[in-house]
């Protein structure tokens, strides 16, 4: 076995590639800014390169600076420059000692906004035209075709458009890109933090570079293997959040936050009377006939995905909120001609955004709009991920999935429906080892995740080589979401001196979410 001081396991097409000079520059309020150039396809470095938009907030004690703490904040598909710049002064993620001691540097993926982004529409008023009316989550087998046709559409104008990005935009790549990041900040081992879709990014590294590890945390965390294979083939059979069985985090969260709600009394918009008493009338009524509110639809599909809207526990009074207008709106009739209405005026105002309306779904005109955040997403994940591929798998495991986990199991079959027609030639999974040695990684996750279930984040932690669970008593997705100061000390005495938390050690949120 190798020792994880050296360097005896490397990527080496990461290693053939030269570091990339920054040049940063100052981009307000404290930040620094550079941009990247890495080579698109590894294999053939001196091809063509892409450019990777970076941002820096400098250690703010210079002289106790440890170095560079890189930051992915998970999706994938959401820009890491952005991120950082809204959240790097959240005290419950980034204490005033780690901004002490380290640079805080994140960056936009490859394919994500700013570094060479996938567009699959010709502007942005063709893309927000399709997913403003994109269906809803199918709740019955009789509204699958629509939701089914327009991930195919999605799937195919991807294939069409960005043909020359997609078959270069696995997470394996942005590993490479990561350590042609580190060599450029001058660190000689990687200090990490990955948050839900970062900790896939941090698993690969550490076993593409095991010798170049200071320390991960990987926070919100999921099975490895499983998000890339499966077990024992069950990619042919499962599509992805089905292997990591979302559908059980939801339903888990969804309990915690009834649990919540109750607690809160008034506090809780849904509070009153018995609130699962009430969620099983709404979805009665939802199941005969959807439920108009300010001129929208809300169907049995609409209904399940609000209510599954669970990572931010910030979020959780808004849930609550819509649930009791549901309960309240139960017996009141449907007015389809309200629906009717609403999406005209939508269509209408999505068509008159951007150039005027003059170029429409037909348009001709350049890729140029910033929030690219579902093309990204698909075009790392079903890089990233075997699925099965034939439609009739996934409206099966639709009903069974709802009949194994009520309600919710058909969320986790149908999310990424869009990687089942992603074009072959670009899905390129992670095919390990998963266990190289490394230097101990700290893995945080919360007790009732609705994104990563704890089953998978222990699957994960178990998958590793030298990897430490700390379990955050709580519900919602990650610490990014999921105050608590003790889960946060535990991560700032690790990234800072490599102290790990007793092992089966737990941490207590911060207060209930309603108060």
């Amino acid at each position: 076995m190798a020792d994880p001081a050296t360097d005896s396991y490397v990527d080496a097409l990461a290693d053939a590639a030269p570091a990339p000079t920054l040049q940063w520059t100052d981009c307000d309020s404290g930040f620094s800014c550079a941009t990247a150039r890495v080579p698109l396809d590894y294999a053939h470095p001196e091809a063509r390169s892409i450019d990777l938009a970076v941002i820096k907030l400098p250690a703010a004690d210079p002289a106790r600076r440890i170095g560079t703490l890189f930051v992915n904040f998970g999706g994938p598909g959401r820009s890491g420059v952005e991120r950082l710049r809204q959240r790097a002064h959240w005290p419950w993620l980034f204490s005033d000692e780690l901004r002490a001691r380290f640079d805080l540097v994140s960056w936009d993926s490859r394919g994500v906004a700013n570094s060479a982004p996938v567009h699959c529409f010709p502007d942005a008023t063709a893309q927000q035209l399709f997913f403003a009316t994109y269906p809803a989550m199918p709740g019955t087998p009789g509204t699958e075709p629509p939701f089914f046709a327009a991930a195919k559409t999605l799937a195919d104008n991807c294939g069409q458009r960005a043909a020359d990005l997609l078959p270069h935009l696995s997470t394996e790549n942005t590993a490479r890109d990561l350590d042609l990041l580190r060599r450029a900040v001058g660190d000689d081992k990687l200090t990490y933090h990955g948050i839900s879709y970062g900790t896939y990014l941090g698993a690969l590294y550490a076993n593409m570079f095991p010798g170049r590890v200071r320390a991960l945390a990987l926070d919100g965390s999921m099975d490895f293997r499983g998000n890339a294979v499966g077990l024992d083939d069950a990619a042919a059979d499962q599509p992805i959040d089905t292997r990591q069985d979302v559908a059980t985090g939801i339903a888990g969260t969804f309990d915690a936050m009834l649990d919540a709600c109750v607690a809160a009394g008034p506090e809780c918009a849904f509070s009153q009377g018995d609130p699962r008493d009430k969620w099983q009338r709404i979805l009665e009524r939802a199941r005969r006939e959807p439920i108009s509110w300010d001129g929208k639809r809300y169907d049995y599909g609409t209904v399940v995905a609000a209510a599954g809207q669970l990572s931010n526990p910030a979020g959780w009074p808004q849930v609550a909120a819509t649930l009791q207008l549901l309960y309240d709106l139960r017996d009141t009739p449907y007015r389809p001609t309200d629906v009717l209405a609403e999406t005209a005026a939508l269509v209408r105002q999505v068509a008159d955004i951007g150039t005027g309306s003059a170029q429409g779904l037909g348009g001709t005109g350049a890729n140029t709009y910033d929030d690219n955040y579902t093309e990204a997403f698909h075009g790392v994940q079903c890089a990233d991920s075997r699925v099965p591929r034939d439609e009739r798998r996934y409206s099966a495991l639709a009903i069974s999935e709802d009949q194994r986990v009520p309600v919710f199991g058909r969320l986790g079959v149908l999310d990424a429906l869009t990687c089942a027609y992603w074009p072959q030639t670009a899905v390129h999974p992670y095919s390990g080892p998963w266990n190289r040695p490394t230097a101990p990684i700290l893995v945080i996750n919360s007790r009732n995740d609705p994104a990563t279930p704890l089953a998978g984040a222990a699957a994960g932690a178990a998958e590793l080589s030298d990897a430490h669970l700390l379990v955050v008593e709580g519900a919602g997705h990650s610490s990014m979401y999921v105050h608590s100061a003790c889960s946060e000390a535990a991560k700032r005495d690790y990234l800072i001196a490599g102290t790990l938390p007793a092992g089966g050690a737990t941490c207590p949120i911060d207060g209930n979410p309603f108060d």
